[in-house]
């Protein structure tokens, strides 16, 4: 299987909480695999409901998932919320393995620490977590705490994957806390363990110039939902725009003039390029 090196995976969210079945998820799923992305993750508002169960939906998006890598020689990772109560976790874990799935999703604020310790004790696999629920930890000063005491605790408990939202986002974090946030995940603990800063929340290729400029780092994952699905060209032009702007970022070439000779950036910077930046 292919790696990915000197620029970050690139993801998206696939928003199944709408009511998308799993044959419908996985529809989506194979456009997103034709692109050739590297990660999608599920919603963090959906797990286990009646309209697409867990095992199900790990089904369907499997056969699509691991036909491509045979095919294609790269399978994309997928994280599946697996958010539960402790036994629901482990066994659902285990449908993802089975299936031959690379990543299991999890909602630490819901599951607690120990949750995530008891996952962590049986995974086989890589932890994506999500911190749904931190704004309510951490925006009154007050009473809250600073990410960088937050995140590791779940690093402790064994994540391998955390949010950290993302520059110019749609919520109420400014970028410096942002920035400081992906530092705090990939500075080492006990002889070298970091843990990978996912970078999600609003984003498109416009925030991968301050991104890269004020980090330094390739080592991430950038998250884009409508930033690829809502792309005017397509998934397929939606993932290319998003490694452009990251080449652009990482050559030090302002977007626009990279934007010149890539199709893709142009088309991404016309549609998605007009809302505020710099909070």
């Amino acid at each position: 299987m292919t790696g990915v090196y000197g620029r970050p995976l690139i993801g998206t969210i696939i928003k199944p909480s709408v009511g998308m079945s799993p044959e419908q998820t996985a529809d989506v799923v194979r456009a997103l695999v034709d692109a050739d992305i590297d990660f999608i993750k599920d919603d963090e508002l959906i797990a286990n409901p009646p309209y697409s169960p867990l095992r199900e939906r790990v089904a369907a998006i499997m056969r699509v998932i691991n036909v491509a890598a045979d095919r294609r020689g790269k399978k994309v990772m997928y994280a599946f919320n697996i958010t539960g109560d402790v036994d629901e976790m482990l066994k659902h874990h285990d449908a993802v393995a089975d299936a031959g799935g690379s990543c299991v999703m999890v909602s630490v604020n819901a599951v607690g620490p120990a949750g995530v310790v008891a996952l962590r004790r049986h995974s086989r696999l890589p932890i994506h977590g999500h911190r749904n629920g931190w704004g309510m930890l951490t925006r009154c000063a007050a009473l809250g705490m600073e990410f960088s005491a937050y995140q590791k605790i779940w690093r402790l408990a064994g994540v391998d994957h955390f949010h950290v939202n993302g520059l110019d986002n749609k919520f109420w974090e400014p970028n410096d806390s942002v920035v400081r946030s992906i530092q705090a995940c990939l500075t080492p603990l006990f002889g070298g363990y970091t843990v990978m800063p996912v970078v999600s929340s609003g984003q498109w290729g416009g925030q991968a110039p301050e991104t890269y400029l004020r980090t330094g780092t390739v080592d991430l994952l950038y998250l884009a939902g409508g930033g690829i699905i809502a792309h005017p060209g397509g998934s397929m032009a939606g993932v290319r725009a998003l490694r452009q702007a990251w080449e652009a970022a990482i050559a030090g070439v302002p977007l626009e003039e990279y934007a010149a000779e890539h199709a893709e950036l142009a088309q991404a910077i016309e549609k998605f390029g007009r809302r505020p930046q710099g909070r």
